[in-house]
């Protein structure tokens, strides 16, 4: 029986109807899973290995029977250690049906399936007894349920629940504590993805709303690579903090808490954002740790173990406060069942803690412009770009048309003087958003927003006048891989017959570029595995092969790569073009050619990324914020995701232009998708 998924299309803006397989949905979660991280992070396994060894050892010396419960087992790799230990059964849980049949797989063909079980199913529904999923509680409790914020993907409730039902009494647990850190600083790169800033036009200044500077933000939190993050972008108001630990050898709660720290103030400053991390400890006695802290805490960086399953945390603080040298000062962590949250006061004003409210978005601003978002409305060099591309398009009588989501590009070109300005808006809430900005200015008569789609505008509402300049960033919360920005091209494409013959569009056309990579670590997500800590995995490399082989043609995938360190053994190169003077075009634009590998290294993949060419000289890249260096490296913009071809092994560069990445790329202008195909060719 065929299946079919309405999906709105996020380069063409149309309701697709996509004929879907039952095992489509799991194919997909395994190919983009962390799965082959997790197997990769050599420091997680080993510091399991050893706890685990160290569990079945102490059961073992009290003259027990070693019955572990691994919870959330994925390959089933932590019950082979567990048996190979020496523990004499194993239940391994594990939820995700397609999982558990690949550690089936995986546990028979290393000759444990005797002694380890997998129950597909949550661990919250596993029965004990005589008839039940598991014959006895187990005295050992092995657990994997961690997510960058501890607690998110359910660990304390699962905890909650075993203890009660699962483990004995004051059974042996791996990991046996865990310990969350936090730090409160001052970061003005940070604070941007937050906070509007206002931004300065020809003299005039744009003020956010009052509703935005007093609002608490979005509730997630904002997982990152910490690493990546320059110390010298943000500045230690305090001490890193302690503060709160778990211990998951006894019964623990689910009900919310708050912990809170008091230390004096190192420095005085704007007290805006906490970053925070946690460790746990495989041991009683900790002498077996596992941390997440960021590379630039460790002696030596280098010997940071590098992982993207579990990263480190920022967390705004609901407003910014001032606080002076010497400050006493009180950090509280509040958590729910999966969520942190913070809050700061002056130790004067502590006394009690109650639990407070989980921030919660009130400005709707964070519900309709992500983090990144907020980064590149706050980018100062952008706007510049964008408001001088303005000044030498716009005239007195011009009649601006903006398309796109929530920009404030129609707001500057009416404070460039356009005679008439118009923004379409394709949500209520982006269109609130806007009516907000506007209002905060007394701008509410100088731009008309319109909720209401390109195809279906007419001349009336634009009061009777033909557009003669087309404005778009191009800005869409839809898209996900750079060329989803495409979307602009259909809007001009719709909005033809509304534009004056010598309309200026802005941008005026989009470039695609693409390189060959060699990433630092990023590859870990996607290398086949074959195997781990001494057991084969081969049956999970080849269900994510699978995974991948499932739809015809290979994918790229979007990751924010000023996140992921990697060098260009290539040039950029301009791989295909898209002219927003025509409408789209008819017929596919087909692209194909070569790029030489110039630097010697390893080439997993290729980056792909668009930049706008707003006039004949101006132009604003997706991708590079500056040119390769002459090894190579690469520093990535913040503000949007670049797209990644991985290769399904990478390939030795020597460097010396012989070998080289063939491209063979085709625009199909009916589902706005590009079908690409990446391969190294030898001399």
């Amino acid at each position: 029986m065929k299946t079919f998924c309405g999906r709105a299309n996020p380069t063409t803006g149309a309701l697709d109807w996509v004929e879907e397989s039952e095992e489509y949905d799991y194919h997909q979660e395994i190919a983009r899973s962390c799965y082959a991280d997790m197997l990769h992070d050599k420091d997680r396994n080993e510091k399991y290995c050893l706890g685990i060894r160290a569990a079945v050892k102490r059961v073992k010396a009290r003259g027990e029977r070693a019955v572990v419960l691994d919870i959330g087992t994925g390959t089933g790799l932590l019950s082979m250690m567990a048996v190979t230990a020496g523990a004499d059964y194993c239940y391994a849980v594990e939820v995700f049906k397609p999982m558990a049949e690949a550690a089936s797989c995986i546990v028979k063909k290393n000759g444990f399936a005797d002694k380890i079980k997998v129950i597909n199913k949550h661990s919250t529904e596993v029965t004990v007894g005589p008839d039940g999923d598991m014959e006895t509680r187990a005295n050992i409790l092995v657990t994997e349920l961690f997510d960058t914020e501890l607690i998110g993907e359910g660990a304390l409730p699962s905890y909650e629940h075993a203890h009660m039902h699962l483990v004995q009494a004051g059974c042996e647990a791996v990991p046996h504590r865990a310990t969350v850190y936090a730090q409160l600083v001052e970061s003005e790169l940070l604070w941007s993805w937050k906070q509007l800033q206002p931004i300065q036009v020809d003299g005039h200044t744009l003020l956010p709303p009052p509703a935005v500077g007093a609002c608490s933000g979005a509730p997630s939190v904002c997982d990152i690579q910490l690493s990546q993050v320059p110390p010298h972008t943000f500045t230690p108001l305090g001490p890193l903090c302690t503060m709160f630990s778990v211990d998951f050898s006894q019964p623990v709660s689910s009900a919310p808490q708050s912990y809170s720290t008091r230390f004096v103030a190192q420095t005085a400053g704007r007290a805006q954002v906490v970053l925070s991390w946690w460790d746990i400890e495989m041991d009683p006695s900790g002498s077996i740790v596992c941390t997440m802290a960021p590379s630039w805490t460790y002696p030596d960086p280098r010997s940071y173990p590098w992982r993207d399953h579990w990263m480190q945390s920022v967390y705004f603080l609901p407003v910014e406060k001032t606080v002076m040298e010497g400050d006493e000062l009180s950090l509280t962590v509040c958590h729910d069942d999966y969520s942190l949250w913070f809050n700061l006061s002056h130790s004067e004003q502590s006394g009690k803690k109650k639990i407070s409210q989980r921030p919660c978005c009130t400005c709707q601003a964070h519900l309709v412009w992500t983090r990144p978002r907020f980064g590149e409305l706050n980018d100062h060099q952008r706007t510049e770009l964008y408001v001088n591309a303005l000044r030498t398009v716009l005239k007195p009588d011009s009649v601006c048309l903006g398309v796109s989501d929530g920009s404030l590009l129609p707001v500057f070109a009416h404070m460039l003087g356009a005679k008439k300005v118009f923004s379409l808006e394709n949500t209520g809430m982006s269109k609130q958003m806007m009516e907000q900005v506007l209002e905060a200015n007394s701008l509410v008569d100088g731009v008309q927003l319109l909720g209401i789609r390109s195809e279906q505008l007419t001349l009336n509402d634009l009061g009777g006048e033909q557009v003669s300049v087309l404005i778009g960033e191009p800005y869409f919360s839809t898209s996900l891989l750079p060329w989803h920005s495409l979307f602009f091209w259909y809007c001009r494409t719709a909005l033809a017959q509304l534009l004056q013959p010598d309309a200026t569009v802005l941008p005026r056309s989009a470039t695609l570029y693409a390189a060959g990579v060699e990433f630092q670590d990023l590859w870990r997500i996607r290398a086949p595995c074959g195997s781990c800590e001494g057991f084969d995995v081969t049956p999970m490399d080849e269900m994510v092969q699978k995974s991948l082989d499932f739809r015809e043609s290979r994918e790229a995938e979007p990751h924010p790569l000023w996140e992921y360190p990697c060098r260009a053994l290539t040039k950029p190169v301009p791989v295909m073009s898209f002219d927003f003077q025509q409408c789209v075009p008819d017929q596919p634009i087909c692209s194909q050619g070569t790029m030489p590998l110039l630097r010697r290294g390893r080439c997993h993949g290729v980056a792909l990324w668009m930049d706008y060419q707003l006039t004949d000289d101006i132009t604003v890249s997706m991708g590079l914020s500056k040119p390769v260096s002459d090894e190579g490296a690469c520093e990535w913009s913040r503000h949007r995701k670049q797209g990644v071809y991985f290769f399904r092994s990478a390939w030795e560069s020597s460097g010396d232009g012989r070998a080289a990445v063939s491209y063979d790329l085709t625009f199909e202008p009916r589902d706005g998708d590009i079908k690409m195909d990446f391969t190294v060719t030898l001399p």
